[in-house]
């Protein structure tokens, strides 16, 4: 049996690609990007050819970079960035060239319209779907019905991300549990599309593709598919998973209350459970795991590393990222009292929705550009800490949180977040593969290589661990009501300012 497995990690900005062997070791790595699309105020597009593209060059780079042969490769898995909707006709081709991806909110009038049929509440507690609704593909579909009914009248099935480049690598169309139950349809309960939602919505079921196990084979490659990759037919392809749960995965969330923490432009937390979490204030937003009988019930900041970002364009513009970490360093823990509230990009519904803006409260005289940067690094984790203390209070949370994405890498922001949590946070070799991790890990069981997902664990090796101090840990718990207090008036004033903003057109 060939020994090598292909894990692609198709994310926003493009497609990390790993080639593993099958002890799930990965042999060799590489990345493609590709472009996102602006066209109008809520519209954010992909070319799904771009996605192919970027699987087919990553592989062919991993191929000629390890020196392994097409012949060595058992099988590829995908994990792809939710929320997609790719509308292909009863020949399998695109109607589109650009197509709306996970962060697109152009639908809000078809949610709005939708919740006039089934309360908004009721949707949310069946389906776990805490993004702001508009994001979803039920209501992108709604939208492509009224602004664009050539389209739609002839789209066949409607695809995520990951599944239209199985379907390039396979002719087969197909999905699984966890891309599906971010549908906006799925109905976590029953682990099926739910006849109702489909109808409040006006959709065909046959619209949506049939959801499978996430090790399920597709098949094997397209002959045309194979010549593309530089691997023969013989290569199967496996179902995969969507990003979240692929991730979850990865991170070693093999088991009720496992968790980890995802540090990247946008940063969350997720704990998995046997039951769903939900909370019809909070919002977490849940995904079927990749394993089954198992959900990733998730919240989450959307402004973390862009956050930072955004800071060190302003106080260190001729600088790195290290010069911003080694200025934040010379401040001491709670910046001399100066809190900043990291929803610059809007915040999810615990923090106020996406009126909510952020801000730095607290400022005097006094302070200076390394109390700015702490300030900020705090900010993230005083928000993610707002979403770890719902989730306490909801499911048993493990002990120590596994920490990936490229926040994870800096001691002093892992120290950070080991203080405001009060729990180790801990750094392995995985560190920021564990999306196509887990997505090879779904190849190696799939194949045969694995009998389950346990061997996984094994592979992360401890790096860096981060316990909390507990003189640290007094002076945060001392500050996180005056944080609570801060983000709270942001979201108070960002609804002001978008009613004045609306008065006015």
């Amino acid at each position: 049996m060939p020994g090598f497995v292909i894990a692609c990690d198709l994310g926003t900005g493009g497609n990390k690609a790993a080639l593993y062997d099958s002890a799930g070791v990965s042999r060799a790595e590489t990345f493609v990007g590709y472009p996102t699309s602006y066209p109008r105020a809520d519209h954010h597009e992909q070319r799904p050819t771009d996605w192919y593209a970027a699987v087919v060059s990553s592989i062919r780079a991993l191929l000629a970079e390890s020196g392994v042969t097409g012949a060595d490769v058992a099988a590829i898995a995908l994990s792809g960035q939710s929320l997609g909707c790719v509308p292909l006709d009863a020949d399998g081709h695109l109607l589109q060239e650009q197509t709306p991806i996970w962060s697109d909110g152009r639908a809000s009038a078809e949610a709005a319209e939708f919740f006039t049929r089934v309360p908004e509440t009721d949707w949310y507690m069946r389906t776990g779907n805490g993004f702001p609704p508009p994001l979803y593909p039920v209501f992108k579909a709604m939208w492509l019905r009224r602004h664009a009914p050539e389209v739609f009248g002839r789209a066949r099935v409607l695809l995520g991300s990951k599944d239209y480049v199985n379907f390039r690598l396979t002719g087969r169309i197909a999905t699984d549990h966890s891309y599906a139950s971010g549908s906006g349809v799925y109905d976590l309960a029953r682990g099926r599309y739910s006849a109702e939602l489909l109808a409040a919505a006006e959709l065909p079921p046959e619209l949506l593709p049939a959801p499978l196990a996430s090790t399920d084979i597709l098949g094997p490659l397209r002959q045309d598919a194979a010549a593309e990759l530089g691997l023969p037919p013989t290569v199967k392809v496996i179902a995969g998973g969507v990003d979240n749960s692929c991730m979850a995965l990865g991170a070693r969330n093999l088991s009720e209350g496992s968790v980890y923490n995802s540090l990247g432009s946008s940063s969350w937390v997720t704990v998995t459970s046997s039951k769903p979490v939900l909370d019809p204030v909070a919002r977490p937003f849940v995904f079927a795991h990749v394993l089954p009988g198992l959900f990733n019930s998730a919240m989450s900041t959307f402004s973390s590393g862009t956050s930072l970002k955004w800071i060190l364009d302003l106080v260190q513009p001729d600088g790195d990222y290290d010069a911003l970490f080694a200025l934040a360093a010379t401040s001491p823990a709670g910046a001399n009292r100066l809190l900043f509230i990291p929803t610059l990009a809007g915040g999810t519904i615990l923090e106020g929705g996406p009126t909510t803006r952020g801000g730095l409260v607290g400022l005097d005289l006094s302070h200076t550009r390394a109390d700015v940067a702490r300030a900020t690094l705090e900010g993230v984790a005083f928000s993610l800490k707002m979403a770890l203390d719902r989730l306490r209070n909801m499911v048993s949370v493990g002990n120590e949180m596994i920490a990936v994405g490229g926040g994870a890498r800096n001691d002093l922001w892992r120290q950070i977040y080991a203080d405001v949590y009060g729990m180790d946070v801990v750094r392995t070799t995985v560190d920021k593969s564990a999306a196509a991790l887990g997505a090879a890990a779904l190849a190696l069981v799939a194949t045969g290589h694995w009998s389950d997902a346990a061997p996984l664990a094994k592979l992360h090796v401890e790096v860096a661990r981060a316990s909390p101090d507990a003189n640290r840990r007094r002076l945060y718990d001392d500050l996180a009501p005056a944080y609570r207090a801060a983000a709270k008036s942001m979201a108070d004033l960002g609804r002001m300012l978008s009613k004045s903003q609306e008065t006015q057109k």
